[in-house]
């Protein structure tokens, strides 16, 4: 091996592999959104949410074609989505695109999944975190509605008729995902989601 790439090797955590690193940046990206959002300046928060979007494939296809997973790669991957599609749909709501209850009920679910998962780990339970197909469904639906409402309000758009239309479907997928998520952790051991 190369002195050079050893000492580089050394410096570099072993968790913290490229797909981590671009993890991170996406957590970045959340605050920055959130605040174009809050400014007004649609086409920013569009421009911000599909760079986030973007490293989100990115991230995965590097990880798994250059053998790159890690752990904390793993863990981190699905919480940067989760708190890009919380944020912005709080804050959509805040501004007045996406009605309240919806942020609230998006809110409430993924704080449930999370107490239950940290309620398990204090009694020492061991968690395998293997998502369900409809987990990963659900959070690609909230993540195209938010790109086609944020994308639509960039271009001027109205998205009233359309969130009015897709909040409940998204509502109903959330609630779903939860229950089925629910339903597998008590038949097996060890197999929270979040």
């Amino acid at each position: 091996m190369n002195p050079r790439h050893m000492s580089l090797h050394r410096l570099i955590p072993p968790q913290l592999t490229l797909p981590t690193l671009i993890t991170l940046a996406r957590f970045a990206l959340v605050p920055l959104v959130v605040a174009a959002i809050a400014r007004g300046a649609w086409g920013l928060a569009f421009a911000g949410f599909a760079l986030a979007g973007l490293s989100d494939a990115l991230d995965g296809w590097i990880a798994r074609r250059f053998a790159m997973t890690s752990r904390l790669g793993a863990l981190l991957d699905p919480l940067a989505d989760k708190a890009l599609v919380v944020a912005v749909v709080a804050a959509l709501a805040l501004e007045g695109t996406l009605p309240l209850w919806f942020a609230g009920l998006l809110a409430l679910r993924d704080g449930l999944v999370l107490a239950v998962i940290a309620l398990a780990r204090a009694r020492g339970r061991r968690l395998v975190v293997r998502p369900l197909a409809i987990g990963k469904v659900n959070t690609a639906a909230q993540i195209a509605f938010l790109a086609i409402l944020l994308g639509a309000r960039a271009l001027g758009a109205g998205t009233g008729t359309f969130a009015a239309l897709a909040a409940p479907a998204l509502a109903g997928l959330a609630v779903a995902s939860a229950a089925l998520q629910a339903v597998r952790a008590a038949r097996e051991p060890g197999a929270e989601a979040p």
